[in-house]
């Protein structure tokens, strides 16, 4: 029997209202009005933040931000009752920023580590993807991943294909976009091959890309909202709305109109998850 994965049961975290006296800084957000209690960046206004450039999760069309991501993020606004505002930042200093206070939460499509949670606490996955190798189309010499062994890697820095890189090659070039560097692997002599995420080396495929994919995901990792460690409601609230869009149909909705299927329906049968 196929092993599955299932979001419909949410988190049932106790959140300790954050009250008292402190700063103006300490205390933003904490005006009446909607999210008051959530020390949210601007009242009544879900702030979340993404590089803007992992299609088709996050990336700017017609000039507006738009993908999987953003939608998601919209309908998690919604249903807890804020308006939406997706902005971007540089994917290699994300988590400095959040923790900077530049926004609410960052919904990008950053996958849970141990590693990561040490500096902020996640929500509930919103969706799996599998890490993939993908390398030229015309190209035999790469079959598994013992074949990386030496070879040019392209990656996103900061990113969990990076550190995947780090284990088979020194000679590792990086790009602030999964799609950039894709590109890169249709350009004869300059990279071997490229590790990202399935769904984004699928798209790009469909998108007339001459690359391949190379065997089964190297991984399974889930995706999540990141939260400041102190903003244990909001994260509460966070879980309640993810587990409310996947119960009411909306994030099927939004996941087939991206993908064609349910990011939330994996296969887990013998591949190994991202922790």
């Amino acid at each position: 029997m196929k092993k599955k994965l299932s979001f419909l049961t949410a988190i049932a975290a106790t959140a300790m209202l954050i009250t008292g006296c402190g700063s103006d800084e300490d205390t933003k957000g904490a005006s009446s009005g909607s999210g008051s209690d959530m020390n949210l960046l601007e009242d009544g206004k879900l702030t979340y933040a993404s590089s803007g450039l992992y299609k088709p999760f996050n990336f700017t069309e017609a000039g507006e931000l738009t993908g999987f991501d953003v939608e998601i993020g919209a309908a998690i606004a919604e249903k807890m009752g804020l308006e939406p505002n997706p902005v971007t930042t540089p994917w290699e200093t994300i988590t400095q920023s959040l923790l900077g206070n530049k926004f609410d939460v960052i919904i990008g499509s950053m996958a849970i580590t141990a590693e990561r949670a040490e500096r902020v606490n996640f929500s509930d996955p919103y969706y799996y993807s599998g890490g993939m190798i993908f390398t030229p189309e015309g190209s035999n010499d790469i079959a598994s991943a013992e074949d990386l062994e030496g070879k040019t890697i392209g990656v996103v820095a900061q990113s969990t294909y990076d550190t995947a890189a780090q284990d088979y090659t020194d000679d590792i070039k990086y790009y602030n976009s999964d799609v950039v560097a894709l590109k890169d692997l249709t350009v004869e002599g300059r990279l071997d091959a490229v590790i990202t995420a399935d769904v984004v080396g699928f798209e790009a495929i469909a998108n007339g890309m001459e690359i391949k994919e190379v065997g089964d995901p190297l991984w399974i990792e889930q995706a999540a909202v990141a939260v400041r460690k102190e903003d244990e409601k909001l994260l509460e609230e966070i879980n309640k709305a993810i587990q409310e869009i996947v119960e009411d149909g909306t994030y099927e909705e939004i996941s087939n109109k991206w993908f064609e299927r349910n990011l939330l329906d994996v296969d887990l049968e013998g591949i190994e998850i991202l922790n």
